[in-house]
């Protein structure tokens, strides 16, 4: 067994045990691999593993691996779905339109309305997510709790996009309370949008938030989607990926 493989059985298992301290079945909770910084070898092994959604924060890495990727001619590979989960920047909505399948970051109608227009025609309509700053850090990205649904409003008006939900990425605690507390923030604009009764938001059922550190604490909070990359992957060394 590979080490990513073991690791990937490990976060199950810790999903498996959220899930079942929440009262919830462990089906209503996605495993997404954040796979940033490592190199298409490491995605291969957590595919070999059954790992199917990968996100990536750096744009133009993520574009050169999923293309190194597709070329390995992985059994299964031609299900992956590629979620953008970090800033996304005028001059790289059109990479992401190309090619993720989701973008978890949007945070600005501007942005919003070049991913709808640079998706290609023949594309499915790209799964977005609101990022909102739910603890109000002042140098993170995220559009706040009272301007998410004004938000919502109008991308759902957009036509080559399919809102999804929102996520969040609080700053770091390791208190689990206090992880709680700002998980529950952000259910509680996610449900406002859910339950606010705007067209549009058929698909509206992902809560995307925690990490390898509180996934315990956002599944008690509600979260559909963890996204996780250390406790998968290791441990990160900045810098190229490995091919």
């Amino acid at each position: 067994m590979t080490t990513i493989e073991n690791n990937l059985g490990q976060i199950h298992a810790r999903m498996a045990a959220a899930c079942a301290s929440a009262g919830r079945p462990v089906t209503s909770v996605q495993l997404l691999a954040v796979s940033k910084t490592f190199g298409a070898d490491a995605v291969r092994e957590a595919v070999l593993a059954g790992q199917r959604s990968f996100g990536e924060n750096y744009i133009q890495e993520a574009v050169e691996k999923i293309a190194a990727v597709r070329a390995m001619q992985l059994e299964g590979a031609e299900a992956l779905q590629w979620h953008c989960i970090g800033p996304i920047q005028s001059n790289k909505t059109r990479l992401v339109a190309e090619n993720f399948d989701w973008a978890q970051t949007v945070d600005r109608l501007k942005i919003a309305e070049r991913l709808s227009a640079q998706r290609p025609q023949g594309m499915a309509r790209l799964n977005v997510c609101i990022q909102v700053n739910v603890d109000g850090g002042i140098t993170k990205s995220g559009v706040v709790a009272e301007q998410a649904l004004e938000l919502a409003e109008a991308m759902v008006k957009l036509p080559n996009l399919r809102l999804r939900g929102i996520m969040s990425i609080p700053d770091d605690t390791p208190d689990f309370a206090a992880q709680c507390a700002v998980h529950k923030r952000a259910a509680s604009i996610f449900d406002a949008i859910k339950s606010s009764g705007l067209a549009g938001l058929e698909h509206f059922d992902t809560l995307s938030m925690g990490m390898t550190g509180d996934l315990e604490a956002a599944v008690a909070a509600g979260s559909t989607m963890v996204r996780v990359g250390s406790g998968i992957f290791g441990r990160r060394t900045y810098g190229t990926p490995t091919p």
